[in-house]
């Protein structure tokens, strides 16, 4: 189950993406559809956050930041 990191509040737009970047603020970007490009990432809020190794960040449907942890899974390879 998700938890929440921190409460933002951002609205979203239809047609962009919204992601927390490297310097953990909140970014969006307009996302590519048939021919017509991306565009280039905007900040729309500084959140600041520190990432934990072994969890996923994300926007949440109220427009926070929010953590999972990640599921480890897949099968194992064979031994030669």
């Amino acid at each position: 189950m998700a938890e929440k990191v921190m409460k933002v509040g951002v609205k979203r737009e239809k047609g962009y993406l919204y992601y927390l970047d490297k310097q953990g603020d909140v970014s969006c970007a307009k996302m590519a559809r048939g021919n017509k490009k991306g565009g280039s990432p905007k900040k729309v809020a500084k959140c600041g956050i520190k990432r934990k190794v072994g969890y996923l960040y994300f926007i949440d449907k109220q427009g926070d930041v929010s953590c999972a942890k990640m599921k480890v899974g897949g099968k194992k390879k064979k031994k030669r």
